[in-house]
């Protein structure tokens, strides 16, 4: 028999597994990105109302705290169109080689937004991002412009997860992701009404096996990956959870290369670059924790 911590970090590394496979699904999917986020927030959040209903989770909030999550809804919104775009426009192994260039844009988005002072290693881990990201764009120059959209997806979600850290000291959790999911499909909508002609038959004209696929994506990747991190952060440690998912760019490349092996056989020198910054992420996760350790310590 299994005991109740090592199941939890299997269940972990499921839900890190699972933050890889969003990748792999957004190849699949034929849309575009902007269809494709706003099914994906529809989904999550009727998903997310019914878990507030049966649970009898109270989601009443002063309006100032709905605007700010509003904001970080639509940042989080152009994470994922930025994040499903860059797939488009170049495959999975680089998106996800990019998007680990978060770390460089934390370690400068945290202090200004939380007023802190910055720590020296963090502009020395950030130089090695974007030195990994400058050796991946010169291998894969025909992809440039999944690059690009790539490291905008990586900055908003630096930017999302510098934003919520400060909302979770208000609210829980689950209330900030359903208004941060409505503010989101809001501004979608709003988008395609404005940019993309509207609403039309074709939109929602989409075949059998792309609904199946935004079903997952909007369910078991959205709102159970959601609900179930903050199961288990109840069990294991911020540290531990943070430093896990950390693995989501090698599992999301690794699965890539088993399901499309011929779109995602990189250049040696892809690899080269993709190392040096998901070694540098990891690297920068240890250090934190060892310095979070000595201050408890003192």
């Amino acid at each position: 028999m299994l005991n109740d911590r090592f199941k939890n970090y299997l269940h972990l590394h499921f839900l890190v597994f699972i933050a890889g496979f969003t990748a792999i699904l957004g190849q699949l999917i034929t849309i575009t990105a902007v269809p494709l986020v706003w099914f994906r927030m529809s989904i999550a959040s009727v998903l997310i109302f019914i878990y507030i209903k049966v649970a009898k989770i109270q989601i009443k909030i002063p309006l100032k705290s709905v605007f700010k999550l509003s904001i970080a809804g639509i940042v989080i919104a152009l994470h994922w169109i930025t994040f499903f775009g860059a797939i488009d426009a170049s495959n999975v192994s680089i998106t996800l080689g990019v998007f680990s260039s978060g770390t460089f844009f934390a370690s400068i988005l945290e202090p200004i937004i939380h007023k802190r002072r910055i720590i020296w290693y963090e502009i020395l881990f950030g130089i090695l991002v974007i030195l990994g990201v400058f050796v991946i764009t010169q291998s894969e120059v025909n992809y440039i412009k999944g690059v690009l959209l790539g490291i905008a997806a990586a900055f908003f979600s630096s930017l999302f997860a510098v934003l919520n850290g400060s909302f979770l000291k208000q609210h829980t959790a689950t209330v900030i992701s359903f208004y941060e999911f409505i503010s989101g499909v809001v501004f979608i909508t709003f988008f395609i009404l404005l940019f993309e002609g509207g609403f039309s038959s074709h939109f929602f004209n989409i075949s059998t096996i792309d609904f199946w696929y935004l079903f997952i994506l909007g369910s078991i990747c959205t709102a159970y990956a959601f609900i179930a991190a903050i199961y288990v952060m109840r069990h294991i440690s911020p540290y531990t959870v943070v430093l896990t998912y950390n693995l989501e760019p090698i599992y999301g490349i690794i699965i890539a290369i088993i399901l499309f092996p011929e779109k995602e056989k990189m250049s040696p020198t892809f690899y080269y670059g993709a190392s040096i910054i998901i070694v540098t992420v990891l690297l920068n996760a240890v250090l934190k924790n060892m310095r979070r350790l000595k201050r408890k310590a003192s």
